[in-house]
């Protein structure tokens, strides 16, 4: 929970700073606590970037290891945010900021339960189509990769994937490489 959620409920910082001192409660982050033994797994860190930055939603490199269509382990936690935010400061984890407006903020985001605690995420289609949208970015070769990966584990439909890349606009790039594919 973060501090501010103990407040909402009535609990006031000295009791949370109290309870964290007698180790009733363990601070994760500035600003996190968590219960002692608490843990998420390699989704970890992803929990604690969507309660650090509840507007932010959790995509590509970081989508793609939740939704295994890659092999990648990205180092930094992918997150897209509204391009009129403020940058998110943490002191752990490394954050890659995507900046998006409009329809990028609500299509293809869902709410995905990890360890108990909802993440917003991009769905598997959204996820791909993002990767070649920002293939300068991160490779063709990975956008090559999760593509491939979406066939093969049937991770969406092709219906799903042609919606998300047509929202993306790269419905022209990636329809060379799925025909290909088929």
């Amino acid at each position: 929970m973060r501090l501010r959620d103990f407040e909402e409920h009535g609990i006031p910082r000295a009791k949370v700073l109290r309870w964290t001192a007698e180790g009733r409660l363990v601070r994760v982050a500035r600003g996190l606590y968590t219960l002692p033994g608490q843990d998420f797994g390699e989704n970890d860190t992803l929990v604690q970037v969507a309660k650090l930055v509840p507007d932010g939603i959790i995509c590509l490199l970081s989508a793609l290891r939740v939704h295994e269509l890659t092999t990648q382990n990205p180092s930094e936690v992918w997150i897209g945010i509204d391009r009129k935010a403020r940058r998110p400061r943490l002191e752990w984890p490394p954050l890659h900021v995507v900046w998006w407006s409009g329809e990028a903020l609500t299509e293809g985001v869902v709410e995905k339960k990890l360890g108990r605690i909802p993440v917003r995420i991009t769905t598997p289609a959204r996820t791909v189509a993002d990767c070649f949208k920002y293939r300068s970015k991160i490779g063709l070769d990975v956008a090559l990769e999760a593509l491939r990966d979406y066939r093969r584990k049937r991770a969406g439909s092709l219906d799903e994937l042609h919606r998300a890349a047509t929202a993306c606009r790269v419905g022209r790039v990636i329809r060379p490489y799925l025909e290909a594919m088929t």
